[in-house]
């Protein structure tokens, strides 16, 4: 349709092909079809020609085999006018300005729509573009903050504030660095499972937790990008904290990290190391655990979830929460 609307000569030439092969068909006809049925083949020939190369195209093509059929298959033959022939002739003219004008007006709803359809792209494609550059400055920030704490960690002598920048400047990381993650377009097609994985690969790796191994199981838990960044950051912690604490004098363990649904619209998150577990208290915000513990909850909350820590071998960090 395109390649007509674009190049006049072939939009003619379509024209007068239609109108030729109308009237061939229409001739070959002849003696088959009864009186009074001059236009039968040029009515096509009119349409397909009006709705592939446009109005005048169509136009053209109703000239031509309206004339054709005035001096073949309009008694008395030739251009003689009756009554007869101009009230087929009025019909015929009739019927063609009503179908070039139908097909006509749908093209140009269809050209509006196109570019109603292109134009709606084109601001998503911005959107998206700005979108992105902003979590991209996001993460940036976050990043920077982190260097700044590291600076000024330096100029600090009291061991207890240098580990709590350390902290921070950690978590920032830690962060920015889920942040780019989830808002990368590269990995947008990546399930929960494989993205968690990947996470928590991350976290092992910049831990330099060696043989450590992450086992990742998630299927049936489908979340918006908020709520899994938030859910992220929980498990980004937890995993953090199990490398620090449950591999303390050994190179290698294993982290399992579970998401799966639970009943209706309920979903549950357990992460369980094999190291020696929490102290023999229970995990409270107490001590040197309070801030790590402190997030874990606020992060559950903002799920809308319940935190416990089932007993059992190991640190066991339990998620309840609605999907």
């Amino acid at each position: 349709m395109r390649l007509f609307q674009q190049n006049p000569f072939l939009a003619y030439g379509l024209a007068i092909l239609t109108a030729a092969l109308g009237f061939y068909v229409r001739w070959a006809l002849d003696g088959v079809l009864p009186p009074g049925f001059p236009y039968l083949t040029f009515f096509p020939a009119v349409i397909l020609t009006a709705f592939l190369a446009g109005m005048w195209p169509g136009i053209l093509c109703a000239v031509l085999s309206g004339l054709a059929a005035w001096w073949f298959f309009i008694p008395p033959i030739g251009f003689s006018l009756s009554p007869a022939s101009a009230l087929t002739l009025v019909f015929f003219i009739f019927v063609v300005a009503v179908d070039i004008a139908v097909i006509e007006l749908m093209r140009r709803a269809l050209h509006d729509l196109e570019r109603e359809q292109a134009l709606t792209a084109q601001l998503y494609e911005r959107q998206r573009v700005m979108f992105q550059e902003l979590q991209h400055r996001v993460a940036n920030n976050m990043t920077f903050v982190a260097a700044l704490l590291q600076i000024k960690k330096r100029t600090i002598d009291s061991p207890q504030a240098a580990e709590a920048l350390d902290e921070a400047r950690e978590r920032l990381v830690t962060m920015a660095q889920i942040h780019r993650r989830l808002y990368d377009p590269a990995t947008l097609e990546l399930s929960v499972a494989a993205s968690l994985r990947e996470l928590c690969d991350d976290l092992v790796q910049a831990a330099g937790g060696g043989d450590v191994v992450c086992d990742v199981k998630a299927e049936g838990v489908d979340l918006d990008t908020t709520r899994l960044v938030t859910l992220f950051l929980l498990v980004a912690e937890v995993v953090t904290n199990s490398l620090k604490h449950a591999f303390d004098g050994r190179t290698a363990g294993r982290i399992n990290v579970t998401l799966l649904p639970a009943g209706e619209a309920q979903a549950v998150l357990l992460i369980a190391d094999d190291g020696p577990g929490f102290p023999a208290a229970s995990p409270s915000l107490d001590g040197r655990l309070s801030l790590g513990f402190g997030i874990m909850h606020s992060l559950a909350g903002q799920l809308g979830g319940q935190l416990d820590f089932p007993p059992g071998a190991g640190a066991q960090v339990r998620l309840t929460f609605p999907t």
